[in-house]
């Protein structure tokens, strides 16, 4: 997971780990796991994750010179 990115586009979008945490119905410190890289998570979250910023899983996931088609 391309970590740095979730975590820049977060702060674009002014939202903290619990606003995170609330919007994803788990704990502050879950998120913190999963921003930092402590957890994994699964392909639903990444899903839930990149609708909250109405992005696709590969544009937050990804790195940039990584391209799906």
């Amino acid at each position: 997971m391309h970590r740095n990115k979730l975590r820049i586009i977060r702060k674009q979008y002014g939202y903290t780990y619990q606003m995170m945490a609330d919007k994803l119905g788990i704990t502050k410190s879950y998120y913190w796991q999963i921003e930092n890289g402590k957890r994994g998570l699964s392909y639903d979250q990444a899903v839930q994750i990149s609708s909250i910023f109405s992005k696709t899983p590969d544009e937050i996931f990804l790195p940039d010179y990584i391209k799906l088609k």
